[in-house]
């Protein structure tokens, strides 16, 4: 009774650590909520799209309010102030000064309309594509948090795997170590067996503290995009079957790439900017015309003749023509079509680098489909080989090397086969982000892979 109820026990322990763990969709949701490259991206997206604000801004009407308020105070000292002086009639008085206080109130409101001006049309144009390069900057963000998500979840499992395989063969030469210490004990076999066990027992040591540290740093890498240690992560089932991709030709593919990449849109949107960035440099030999309208009010008061208010409004246009500026418009449309060809072949590598990044991909996953067929094969034989070596050590047609031999190779194909799965997951993931057609559902029939 009591040892069936500690098996419940512990069955119920492990259920619960399995309903605990975290599936891919689930650190996917940390990483959005928590990723501070993906916020970065978020916040440059809000900026950009601000810029059409800013350049239809050019356009407008501008109105402004203006005014002012000066007081002013003078006095009038003759040379002989306070001298006693006689009138031609006999009065006398004193010879004294004076002064004004004057008080001006001056309020204007004037209003400006661009009526022609090339410059800013083209900056009005440009702030369109400013804005679409932002989105598609955030789209190639969004595609990049779902691969390093993904690529750093499943460098954790890799990195589980290979611990766990590494204890599996440390406790299979523990085992075999502490066999050839009883045979060599009772007669039945030389030390060499014990040495040669011994030596592998370290090793398998050794691999172990460095297969603790790599779990720690893919721990690491992980927590930097969720923002907090990761919790215990789903695995994937055991024998799970990949998919092959859908289409199965690569020509469907490395055409997305040259067209849809996200990294080719920004690059066409860039070399449009820099063919806009020609015209408006080049409007700086043109004319400006605008609309110009003003009404102000004037207020004089204090003591003076002049005292009083007076009301103007105007309207009319205002053209300037340049003529001569040391030759610097010229130089800066040289400059902006040198910038225009640099565009147009930075948009030529980054087409082909998202075609180069479609076939590699590509074939990764073919070639990874493949090596996961031929190492659940190996896996097989090695399993086998180990089975026979095993029997043939007890029955003395083995030695102890050829056991061990077996074992490290049984271990390394099921290390190998775990990781020929991660990578091939990961192709296909990266395949569709160089096709730009990389999105959050995608991560569905991934996470589907793993066990709850």
């Amino acid at each position: 009774m009591q040892k069936s109820l500690i098996a419940a026990l512990i069955a119920s322990a492990i259920v619960s650590l399995n309903a605990q763990a975290a599936d891919l969709i689930q650190v996917y949701q940390q990483a959005l909520a928590n990723d501070a490259v993906y916020a970065s991206a978020r916040a440059s997206l809000a900026a950009g799209r601000e810029r059409v604000p800013q350049g239809r801004a050019n356009l407008l009407p501008v109105v402004g309010l203006s005014g002012s308020y000066v007081r002013n105070d003078s006095s009038f000292s003759p040379f002989n102030e306070g001298a006693t002086v006689t009138s031609p009639s006999g009065a006398t008085g004193v010879v004294a000064g004076g002064g004004s206080t004057l008080n001006t109130n001056l309020y204007t409101l004037s209003l400006t309309q661009p009526l022609f001006r090339w410059d800013r049309w083209q900056s009005y144009e440009q702030s369109k594509l400013q804005q679409s390069v932002t989105e598609a900057q955030f789209a190639q963000a969004q595609q990049d948090l779902i691969t390093r998500v993904a690529q750093a979840y499943f460098d954790v499992l890799a990195a589980q795997d290979t611990l766990e395989s590494i204890r599996a063969q440390k406790t299979a030469t523990t085992e075999q170590l502490a066999s050839a210490k009883r045979n060599f004990e009772v007669g039945t076999q030389t030390i060499t067996d014990t040495h040669e066990a011994q030596a592998a027992y370290d090793l398998v040591v050794a691999q172990e503290f460095a297969g603790i540290n790599d779990l720690e740093n893919k721990k690491s890498a992980l927590q930097a995009i969720i923002g907090s240690a990761p919790a215990v992560l789903a695995t994937l089932k055991p024998g799970v079957a990949l998919a092959a991709p859908q289409p199965a030709l690569i020509e469907p593919w490395v055409s997305s790439a040259e067209n849809a990449n996200y990294g080719v849109l920004v690059s066409q949107l860039s070399l449009e900017l820099a063919k806009r960035d020609i015209l408006r440099n080049r409007a700086g030999h043109y004319p400006t015309l605008d609309l110009v309208a003003s009404s102000s009010h004037t207020k004089v008061s204090g003591q003076t003749s002049q005292s009083g208010s007076s009301t103007g409004n105007a309207v009319g246009v205002q053209w300037s023509v340049p003529i001569f500026n040391g030759f610097a418009v010229t130089s800066r449309v040289r400059e902006s079509i040198a910038l225009e060809d640099k565009a147009r072949n930075d948009l030529e590598a980054t087409r082909r680098n998202a075609a180069l990044a479609a076939r590699q991909s590509y074939l990764g996953v073919n070639s990874g489909m493949a090596q996961v067929k031929a190492l659940e094969a190996a896996e097989i034989s090695s399993q086998s080989a180990l089975e026979s070596n095993k029997l043939g050590y007890q029955v003395g047609v083995r030695i102890n090397i050829d056991v061990l031999n077996a074992q490290r190779q049984l271990y390394s194909t099921r290390r190998d086969l775990s990781r020929a799965r991660y990578d091939t997951i990961m192709s296909g993931l990266r395949l569709k982000a160089a096709s730009g057609s990389l999105r959050e559902a995608d991560l569905v029939p991934v996470n589907n892979l793993l066990q709850k």
